[in-house]
């Protein structure tokens, strides 16, 4: 049976109207419902756009060279904080880092891998040239004073700590090992934790480029 409000006696035209006008406003609300929900992000990393950190950097490279974020505009900027004697994580993030690359085939010359060592006391600029070279030599190497560096690090948010070992030189330094990616307009768009597989990273990295 209807409700008692569309069986009326003496109304029946009014009562269908009433009913239609009531089954069009729940149809036409169903896509404002929808344009209320949250987008979905088709990223695997996770979205910081709009961030306010991560900004940009003014530091120089394994030749000397001073670079900015503007200088890579129109590439995919992956950014990650390291040092060369590190024994395992920074040597599995540049690992996965060439393998990004070759994944990405013929896009992968719109990739730069930008890495910022957290110990430049010892990471000299022909220390950090060597290091890029034995894992891709596209990748850049960047170089803080060692003055500059807290700043950098806050910049990006990221933590490190110099852990003193055995001598005054052989220490070691623990530091925050996930990757930023920035899209081809200088954006900081997606924070890439440790340990996400290379097909990951480049799956997003594909989404970025296609959205350029």
């Amino acid at each position: 049976m209807y409700p008692h409000s569309l069986s009326t006696p003496g109304h029946p035209s009014m009562d269908r109207r009433r009913f239609v006008q009531a089954a069009l406003a729940s149809v036409v609300g169903v896509p404002v419902l929808m344009a209320c929900s949250p987008e979905v992000t088709p990223f695997k990393s996770t979205d910081v756009t709009g961030a306010a950190f991560a900004q940009d950097f003014r530091l120089k490279d394994h030749h000397g060279q001073l670079r900015t974020l503007a200088d890579f505009k129109g590439k995919i900027v992956v950014t990650f904080f390291g040092f060369t004697q590190c024994p395992d994580v920074c040597p599995t993030s540049m690992t996965t880092m060439a393998e990004v690359k070759r994944l990405l085939g013929g896009q992968g010359e719109r990739l730069q891998v930008l890495f910022i060592t957290v110990d430049p006391e010892r990471d000299t600029q022909a220390l950090l040239k060597e290091y890029m070279a034995s894992f891709d030599p596209g990748f850049i190497a960047l170089r803080p004073e060692p003055d500059e560096l807290k700043d950098v690090a806050a910049a990006f948010k990221i933590y490190y700590k110099k852990v003193p070992g055995s001598t005054p030189t052989a220490y070691t330094m623990d530091h925050s090992a996930g990757k930023y990616i920035f899209d081809t307009e200088g954006r900081v768009r997606l924070f890439s934790a440790y340990g996400t597989d290379a097909a990951t990273i480049a799956s997003d990295i594909q989404i970025l480029l296609s959205k350029a």
